[in-house]
């Protein structure tokens, strides 16, 4: 009987290219964070705790520039701006939840540690 579950190779430049994606410190963050909606610039400053704001906007025009999120400024004084996630953005909870459930249960199976070592 065959595995429905695709092989991973570990030489895959598709997958060195979606860890590239949401890799560093305040991408997964950020991404987490517009799972709850759109947030404004200074809403996802002051929930970054941290984070300084040339950083907060490098990281989000890179998570643009991928198409993880989607930017919208408005016309306003002083102007604003708001950040939401995109379709492929969005797709990528399902990844968030698995990674997190995988890194719970290796924290509870003491055996999966000790392997390790």
């Amino acid at each position: 009987m065959k595995s429905e579950v695709p092989d991973v190779s570990f030489e895959s430049s598709d997958l060195e290219a979606a860890v590239g994606v949401i890799s560093g410190k305040w991408k997964v963050r950020i991404i987490c964070l517009l799972f709850g909606g759109t947030k404004r610039f200074g809403e996802l400053r002051r929930s970054l705790a941290g984070v300084h704001r040339g950083t907060l906007t490098y990281e989000l025009r890179g998570l643009e520039a991928d198409g993880i999120i989607q930017r919208t400024q408005y016309l306003t004084i002083p102007p604003t701006v708001e950040y939401t996630l995109t379709a492929r953005g969005t797709a990528l909870k399902p990844v968030f939840l698995a990674l997190s459930r995988w890194n719970q249960a290796s924290r509870k199976d003491p055996a999966s540690q000790t392997e390790n070592k």
